[in-house]
């Protein structure tokens, strides 16, 4: 009740002296790239509603905010701008290490009402033993981009694939039918990509939900290698970096791409002559009873714990992210998908868009977001991933037996980089 009492004294105490405080000051933002032009297109409406807030939003790019934020922490937040924008994939190595660099946003009005507006799967790593230290922005609730043309002409329904098994029978039509062209593409290279997201979908990930447990070795992890190799290995995926899947979608070499719904502006941006011939679906699963829906990117919005205009900074943060009105404008803007459950509901939301020919994409990729499962990054995100995608190369090249010895050796390594035991 903490936070109710403060509240409650903060606004006797405007009362008794004329002014509000919540309701002016200046407010500095760091973000980087589409994020950051998302927010500045938040501003019109904000100001309509608190004129005397200015918000200035700094682009200084992603690895910036994220080094730049580091280094402030490890300073005691020295430097720090009142609000920083933070991937969630990263979030936790913050929380680990600096517990005390970011606000505890329950204090500043993130109420448990407010809380539950969005989905747990993108609260769990925001949410350290009670303490909200960042509220939810964009997701990147997975979706398969199709090529409508190119589908039809193998007179194959998305609506049928249903499992892998329905996607790998479907490539082979499509791509017979279409000379030229892979059914899809994955960065194995340099990512996780895929792993990440079918093992997303089927509850599995690097670690227990708990964070306390590592679980990369667990048999919906193996099931999701072993169906990422057989797919690769028939030639239905095939090896891409980022500006290789962009070129491959103007040039009709991709028949599909499975992504985080922030990729619908990539296609849309990079694609524009290809308007009415994309469409999308959601992902396949390993099972015939599987949720179809997990997660790939997203970012949050953190106060600083040394901001000097903290009730300002959280009128901002509530204003963008907790409200339709917020969300849905970087949405139009700059395709930033929503976290907020209710966003859903918001007309534009339901509206057919042209270039999807005419389908209402952001209400189907939106539907998924209550059936994703919560996946836990821990501090140790970065060095798991990093195992994993060794191991993922290695086994790919023949290196193990099978997928469960492949997995059970990444699972050793990253005990060992971690200290965390693997789970039974």
């Amino acid at each position: 009740m903490r936070f109710k009492l403060a509240g409650a004294t903060a606004v006797v105490a405007s009362l008794m002296s004329g002014t509000a405080s919540a309701q002016s000051g200046e407010v500095t933002i760091w973000s980087w790239n589409v994020a950051a032009s998302a927010l500045k297109a938040t501003l019109e409406g904000f100001n309509k509603k608190y004129p005397d807030i200015k918000v200035k939003v700094e682009d200084l790019g992603n690895d910036q905010v994220y080094d730049k934020t580091l280094a402030a922490c490890a300073a005691g937040g020295e430097g720090l701008p009142d609000i920083v924008s933070i991937e969630n994939f990263e979030a936790e190595v913050f929380w680990n290490r600096f517990p005390d660099c970011f606000a505890d946003l329950s204090e500043v009005g993130y109420t448990p009402e407010i809380q539950a507006l969005f989905p747990e799967f993108k609260r769990t790593e925001l949410e350290v033993d009670g303490v909200s230290y960042a509220v939810p922005w964009d997701s990147g609730p997975v979706a398969v981009f199709y090529r409508r043309d190119f589908y039809e002409k193998a007179g194959v329904d998305p609506a049928t694939i249903k499992t892998w098994d329905d996607f790998i029978a479907a490539g082979k039509k499509v791509m017979e039918a279409n000379p030229g062209t892979v059914m899809a593409q994955a960065d194995f290279n340099g990512d996780s990509e895929w792993f990440r997201m079918i093992s997303n979908e089927q509850g599995c990930g690097y670690f227990s939900t708990d964070g306390q447990t590592i679980t990369i070795n667990q048999p919906a992890c193996v099931a999701t290698l072993e169906k990422i190799k057989e797919m690769k290995d028939a030639g239905l995926i095939t090896a891409a970096i980022w500006d290789e899947k962009i070129q491959s979608n103007t040039a009709g070499k991709a028949a599909s791409q499975m992504y985080g719904a922030w990729f619908e502006g990539s296609i849309r941006s990079n694609s524009p002559d290809l308007a009415g011939k994309w469409g999308i679906y959601r992902m396949p699963s390993l099972t015939f009873d599987g949720p179809r829906a997990a997660n790939l990117g997203g970012s949050s919005l953190a106060i600083s714990a040394a901001s000097e205009n903290k009730e300002a900074a959280w009128k901002f943060v509530e204003y963008a992210l907790t409200t339709n009105e917020g969300q849905v404008t970087m949405l139009k803007s700059f395709g930033l998908v929503p976290s907020l459950l209710s966003a859903v509901q918001d007309p534009f939301v339901k509206e057919p868009q042209p270039y999807w020919g005419g389908q209402a994409v952001w209400a189907d990729i939106l539907a998924t977001l209550p059936q994703i499962v919560p996946s836990r990054g821990t501090a140790f995100q970065s060095d798991a991933d990093a195992i994993y995608q060794a191991t993922q190369t290695k086994y790919f090249a023949g290196g193990y037996p099978d997928a469960k010895a492949a997995l059970d050796d990444a699972a050793k390594q990253i005990a060992t980089a971690t200290d965390l035991p693997v789970a039974e």
